[in-house]
């Protein structure tokens, strides 16, 4: 059993959000990645793919989610599965931001919307 303290919680920043990895493959040792994404209001990721499912959880405020051809709103208590090869993005409400927990297998790899190889972001790996 692996114990991984508040203290050592990883942070990575984008322009986008602040993520937090709770448990990672070089974090614990996880053989599934676990972090938090924080968005300020009005917040935008990129619109991008990924090689496997991610599982995104809100526990504050909101956030329109397209993926693929959908578009929806989601608030706090919602799940979203995000198939993988699925193009995505996460726009925060302008009035909240939002918090969500998120999981995707370790190694995950990030994709351009046209497929490019972004490689493994920092909170994943």
């Amino acid at each position: 059993m692996t114990v991984i303290r508040a203290a050592q919680a990883r942070r990575s920043e984008t322009p986008s959000g602040v993520m937090t990895t709770f448990a990672s493959p070089t974090q614990g040792g996880a053989s599934r990645s676990l972090w938090k994404v924080e968005a300020v209001p009005g917040a935008s990721g990129p619109v991008h793919d990924f090689d496997s499912e991610q599982v995104w959880s809100w526990v504050a405020g909101s956030a329109t989610v397209e993926l693929g051809d959908e578009k929806f709103s989601v608030g706090a208590g919602d799940t979203v599965v995000m198939p993988a090869h699925t193009v995505r993005r996460v726009q925060a409400d302008a009035a909240t931001g939002y918090t969500a927990v998120v999981t995707a297998p370790a190694g995950a790899r990030a994709l351009a919307a046209d497929g490019a190889d972004y490689g493994t972001p920092p909170w994943i790996a």
